[in-house]
């Protein structure tokens, strides 16, 4: 009996503490899947660019492409396209920089890294929103919810979710679509997996030691609510058994 008493109170406490939790799990699943994940990562706002036919014969080789950017050694290449047009995004090695280099693939110009100018029409071209250009800025250090390392451009857009779209300078382009409805989201997701920094990290010491008690708190809940039904079906079994 007196076991059973102090094992009710420790559940009692345990679930007092971990209650806030899983309320906070409970919450965020919500909201979370009330969002549509198209609208959180941008993509109804993204254009469809039709890419106009190219001469291959006149798309510059990839030996020619790294001569033009002047590297030796290239660890990956990819032929792309930029507002349209064709472009080699080629990856250096270390000793040639280590900077990805965006090259025109017809008329061998490097174009990396991109001025304002080049930066804004990249944005501009993306965007099929209702807002408006707003500016763009290089930015050097941006904020976390650019999840890439380097600098970067910033494009914003006075529309009603403030969408801003972040660019690579070198690869020309947009590494990033933000907007409140992804940052409403993203609150909720470090809250649900307990990672108040990024939110990148959900395998950490605090989620799983928040699950194990949530777990305990579920199972002693279980077995506890189970003693009760039988001394209450035993305290009925005698009542018959007197009538």
């Amino acid at each position: 009996m007196k076991t059973l008493k102090w094992a009710v109170r420790v559940h009692k406490w345990i679930a007092l503490i971990i209650g806030i939790q899983v309320f906070i799990w409970i919450l965020g699943g919500f909201v979370m899947s009330f969002l549509p994940i198209e609208e959180v990562r941008g993509e109804h706002k993204v254009a469809e660019w039709t890419i106009a036919p190219f001469d291959p014969a006149r798309i510059l080789s990839l030996e020619q492409a790294a001569e033009k950017a002047e590297i030796s050694k290239v660890k990956s290449a990819e032929l792309g396209t930029l507002l349209g047009g064709p472009v080699w995004r080629l990856s250096p090695d270390a000793r040639d920089g280590g900077q990805s280099i965006t090259i025109d693939a017809r008329t061998g110009q490097v174009l990396s890294p991109i001025n304002a100018a080049l930066a804004q029409k990249i944005a501009e071209g993306d965007y099929i929103g209702a807002g408006q250009f707003i500016g763009v800025e290089l930015v050097d250090d941006p904020p976390t919810e650019y999840p890439h390392p380097g600098a970067a451009w910033v494009a914003r857009f006075d529309d009603k979710d403030k969408t801003t779209l972040y660019i690579h300078p070198h690869e020309a382009s947009v590494k990033s679509r933000r907007s409140q409805t992804w940052r409403v989201f993203d609150f909720f997701w470090k809250l649900h997996v307990m990672d108040y920094d990024d939110g990148e990290d959900f395998n950490h010491p605090l989620l799983i030691g928040a699950s194990i008690l949530g777990l305990f708190v579920a199972i002693s809940g279980l077995i506890m609510l189970l003693i009760k039904m039988r001394r209450s079906f035993l305290v009925w079994r005698r009542t018959r058994l007197s009538d």
